[in-house]
């Protein structure tokens, strides 16, 4: 015996004889062989010994494909470490001067947004500001080339917003706005005054939240500043303003995580992979 083993041993002395799956994946390996076995032994004489044996190869089929779905996602949280240093190297930071005229160019129309809420001699809409902040970029960065940065814009997504901001100003001029405005209003006149306060808010964060779902949150949001600062400067209602305006915030930024149109970072990054070939799909991203 002691011959014998050393015989094994010299024979096999470079396999490695380790298993390195994982308990619950060794497990499967081993119920995948039992079935294939199984399934090997069961002779095709009838219809239903046939229809048997489709069961155990389906079955072990079935399994195996649990087995790589599992390392397929084991290999892929892992993936990052070993990408990460090619990535650092393929997209270095190769034109230094113009990202300091990009983050200054940013830093300032960035600087303009904020003056525009408490300027008042600013004569210039945000739109404007955006329009002559890439116009200077494109001044500064010495671009010849117009139709390769035009190739580089995400126009279907503009038009995707310009729709959302027509639709809304559709409904406004509706009255559905208004309409919700006065039934928030109706609803918390009917609460206790002391209790007024925490149903306004519960009803600004969740019917933000919901709306904000389906409706990108920046057109929602702009529509729904009328109805709050309403609420707050209703007598009869005597609410304070800033709760009111912190959870319609809070509700339309909760709500844009709902769905893939429900936030303009969604759909700009849903555009930007369906151009790598890794489309993202309303349910793929709603599930």
């Amino acid at each position: 015996m002691a011959t014998g083993y050393g015989a094994l041993r010299l024979m096999y002395r470079n396999l490695k004889l380790e298993n390195t799956d994982p308990p619950e994946v060794a497990e499967m390996k081993r119920e995948v062989e039992i079935w294939k076995r199984t399934a090997e032994r069961v002779p095709i004489v009838s219809a239903e010994q046939k229809a048997v044996k489709a069961m155990l190869v389906q079955k072990s089929l079935a399994v195996e494909t649990a087995i790589r779905n599992k390392q397929y996602r084991k290999s892929s949280s892992n993936a990052w470490r070993k990408n990460l240093p090619e990535l650092e190297k393929k997209y270095r930071v190769t034109d230094m001067p113009l990202l300091i005229k990009s983050s200054v160019i940013l830093g300032a129309v960035v600087v303009l947004f904020f003056s525009y809420s408490f300027v008042n001699n600013l004569h210039v809409e945000l739109g404007w500001i955006a329009i002559l902040g890439a116009v200077w970029l494109i001044v500064l960065a010495d671009v010849h080339s117009i139709e390769f940065l035009l190739e580089k814009i995400e126009w279907a997504t503009l038009l995707f917003f310009a729709g959302l901001f027509i639709l809304m100003e559709a409904l406004e001029e509706m009255g559905l706005i208004d309409f919700i405005g006065e039934h928030t209003a109706d609803l918390v006149r009917q609460v206790e005054p002391k209790n007024r306060l925490l149903v306004a808010i519960v009803l600004i964060v969740w019917i933000s939240a919901i709306a904000s779902s389906f409706i990108d949150n920046i057109p929602f949001t702009t529509a729904m500043i009328p109805i709050v600062i309403g609420l707050g400067q209703d007598p009869s209602l005597g609410l304070p303003l800033p709760p009111l305006v912190w959870s319609l915030a809070m509700g339309a930024c909760l709500g844009g995580n709902g769905t893939l149109i429900g936030a303009s970072a969604n759909v700009v990054c849903a555009g930007l992979a369906e151009q790598h070939g890794y489309p993202i799909s309303f349910n793929y991203f709603f599930k």
